[in-house]
């Protein structure tokens, strides 16, 4: 099967695919874990971006074409940034600077063929690869002589930053422990969620999250969930 094939292809099931050497290949459902680092990840590179007023913008679950036997290849990457703009849509994300994979239990198969296949693309300079069993993450940083290092720069404590967006967080998030959010910023964050039309919003006293519900919140519990009734 070819991309063009492959973008018109009725797929089974509502399920995400990815094109992998000619044959369609199902992506694992993700686990509690492994989506909300997704979610956390994304929001804080996307505010980030946007503080800056970056003319970079991070996309969750692009697909993303490699230059090698790019006919009949598209693999779906967790997180990628680029920095140009676009007038017309794309099915495919071009132009990467950075690609961010999650890896968990159940997704080491597809995400290491995923990374080496992102090494062959001109314009991506660092792919992250955040661990879900343990906290840590993997880096590959391209040189300035346009090669990559191996192996990858392996973070488990200490700053986690990517210099293709400017962009630092003082260790690997921990996933499923309250207040890293709280701890790791110095200043307040105002979040806005990668898919549009699901916003949370961030108080600036401690932190907490106070998601957005169906039915407004009364005067005394937006105060609670603010954390101004103390």
């Amino acid at each position: 099967m070819t991309i063009a094939e492959f973008f018109v292809w009725n797929p089974p099931g509502p399920y995400l695919w990815q094109l992998v050497d000619g044959e369609p290949q199902q992506m694992a459902m993700v686990n509690r874990t492994h989506g909300s680092l997704l979610s956390e990840i994304g929001s804080l590179v996307a505010n980030h971006l946007d503080k800056r007023s970056s003319p970079c913008c991070v996309i969750t679950m692009p697909g993303i074409i490699p230059r090698l036997l790019l006919e009949i290849n598209i693999r779906v990457a967790d997180l990628a940034a680029t920095c140009t703009s676009y007038e017309t849509e794309e099915s495919a994300l071009t132009d990467q600077v950075l690609v961010m994979e999650i890896l968990s239990p159940n997704n080491q198969a597809v995400t290491w063929p995923n990374v080496r296949t992102y090494t062959t693309i001109p314009s991506v300079r660092e792919i992250l690869v955040l661990k879900t069993v343990s906290i840590g993450a993997e880096l590959l940083r391209r040189n300035v002589d346009g090669f990559w290092p191996s192996p990858p720069l392996s973070i488990d404590a200490g700053e986690l930053r990517l210099e293709s967006i400017d962009f630092s967080i003082p260790s690997p998030p921990p996933i499923g422990r309250r207040g890293w959010r709280r701890r790791n910023s110095k200043t307040p964050l105002k979040r806005t969620s990668a898919i549009r039309g699901m916003r949370c919003h961030v108080s600036g006293k401690d932190g907490r999250m106070a998601k957005r519900a169906k039915a407004p919140l009364s005067r005394a519990d937006q105060s609670r969930a603010a954390g101004f009734d103390r």
